[in-house]
């Protein structure tokens, strides 16, 4: 017998072998696993892992094995979770047991294990704590911020002027426009919207999070050792030593200028609490930590945003009576003598309910960042290890037909009540749930509903010319492609005097 032969049946015992360890060892630790499909040896459930398979088939395994069910990384569980009332118990009800995240190899290479959204334990709480109240000491979700809004709703407006009533892709201008928002806010500095460095700030974010999300990323993840292979560490790395590179220039700037007693922005406020912990290097609270924070804000606050108020033009193209509706409302509140303040929410029920309508049709982050159990977890009949990776499927949420009358029609009578009364819904977990609800969550409402109605305001928004009508499912249906390149046009409108 000729020596490949032997390597391969050698190699077939020690394969076998090994899955009958690894089948003897499952129901030890994992006898107590939601249901799901059957996992092949040493590779798990290769077709439902990963975002785009998730999407696409968690719908289908929910209708066969029920609200909670596993699939497999290999030979890791990934615990599933779809509708209403098993992620809001959750994220909600157990919301401690379920704040831990999964490793995150490629994330915690560049970060040096600073990234914001994949900390766990006390380092996340500390920087989550600190960021939360430093932005709110900075004006976020004050009077302060929603000036800032209004001033930038103001050169977006005449950005869209300037169009014409020409078709033209929104995308840029309302970028530059939450560009602008977020670094003021973050990195002190405000842009003409034709200033390079804006649209630097733009582009590399956005490539930055294309790269999270990209089949390069996720074969990081997957097999670590790869990282240490040069030319992949640096296709990989690519676009977040781009963003790196700008946001660290600004803290240098800051080093040198900061006032210790009259901080300006996010990154005074750091360099602050960086003195009082008195460790510039190693702590929670240090320059690398400081810089990854910055890079997780720039990327949740800036393209995030933007894309939904993309997806709100171009939705609300296709919805001329519910454009008129909300324009009719602008108008009695406003009486056309002033733009719309965070104070006129109340009195605007239906315009409100349209901003969150279009979030909950848009369903932007349909499946929210991975969680990870803290601790042996008893959830629901089920035993959940330590550590488990838990996928909250947020379009589950935002489509249960035990919570939306029509889930998938644009109605948004959804967030109105018989009198008409804007209403708050549970289910609306556009910004996800629990302890790790998005940090920016209000900065995003209130950027949201003002550059919404700033533009109404002003303008009609009609399809381009030529272009076919679209209802809510088709818009969903090629969100992608329509988010970056529908056109719309913007129309100078007549307003009561």
């Amino acid at each position: 017998m000729s020596v490949l032969p032997l390597l391969s049946v050698a190699l077939s015992f020690l394969l076998t072998l090994l899955f009958l360890v690894s089948y003897w060892r499952k129901p030890k630790k994992y006898k107590s696993l939601p249901p799901g499909p059957s996992p092949i040896p040493f590779l798990g459930t290769p077709k439902y892992v990963g975002d785009r398979a998730g999407c696409k088939y968690f719908p289908e395994l929910c209708r066969q094995y029920g609200p909670i069910f596993t699939i497999w990384k290999f030979t890791d569980p990934v615990v599933v979770l779809c509708g209403y009332d098993v992620v809001k118990d959750a994220l909600l009800n157990h919301g401690d047991q379920f704040s831990g995240r999964p490793p995150a190899p490629v994330i915690d290479y560049y970060s040096e294990g600073y990234s914001f959204p994949s900390l766990s334990g006390e380092r996340w709480r500390q920087l989550r704590r600190f960021t939360i109240t430093s932005l709110r000491n900075f004006g976020m979700g004050k009077k302060t911020m929603e000036e800032r809004v209004l001033e930038e709703s103001q050169s977006l407006i005449e950005a869209v002027t300037q169009t014409g009533g020409k078709a033209f892709s929104a995308l840029n201008v309302l970028g530059c426009a939450v560009g602008n928002i977020t670094s003021y806010a973050l990195l002190g500095e405000h842009f003409d919207y034709k200033d390079p460095k804006l649209q630097e700030l733009i582009i590399t974010t956005r490539k930055f999070i294309f790269n999270t999300h990209s089949p390069l990323h996720e074969l990081g993840n997957t097999f670590p050792i790869l990282l240490n292979v040069p030319i992949l560490k640096q296709k990989i790395f690519k676009e977040s030593s781009e963003l790196k590179a700008f946001v660290h220039k600004y803290i240098e700037q800051h080093r040198h200028s900061v006032n210790l007693a009259a901080p300006r922005d996010f990154i005074d406020y750091f360099f602050i609490r960086i003195k009082e912990e008195k460790r510039p290097t190693g702590g929670n609270f240090s320059e690398t930590s400081l810089l990854m924070t910055l890079i997780a804000l720039l990327a949740a606050g800036t393209e995030t945003t933007t894309s939904t108020l993309n997806f709100a033009l171009v939705l609300i193209s296709n919805y001329p009576d519910v454009q008129a509706k909300v324009q009719q409302e602008l108008d009695e509140v406003t009486e056309s003598q002033r733009q719309a303040g965070i104070v006129d929410r109340a009195q605007m029920p239906y315009t409100n309910a349209v901003v969150h309508e279009i979030q909950r049709v848009l369903d932007l982050a349909p499946l929210a960042h991975y969680h990870a159990v803290t601790e042996d977890t008893q959830f629901r009949g089920y035993t959940l290890p330590k550590g488990t990776t838990v996928i909250p499927f947020i379009s589950s949420v935002l489509s249960d037909p035990s919570q939306w009358e029509t889930p998938h029609e644009f109605n948004p009578g959804h967030f109105l009540d018989e009198k008409g009364q804007f209403r708050t819904k549970t289910a609306f977990m556009a910004f996800s749930a629990g302890k790790r609800v998005c940090a920016g969550e209000n900065l995003a409402r209130m950027e949201l509903f003002l550059l919404f109605c700033a533009l109404l305001q002003k303008f009609n928004i009609t399809r381009a010319p030529g272009a076919e009508p679209q209802d809510c499912r088709t818009l969903k249906q090629n969100k992608i492609k329509n988010l970056f390149f529908t056109h719309v046009c913007a129309t100078p409108r007549s307003q009561k005097s």
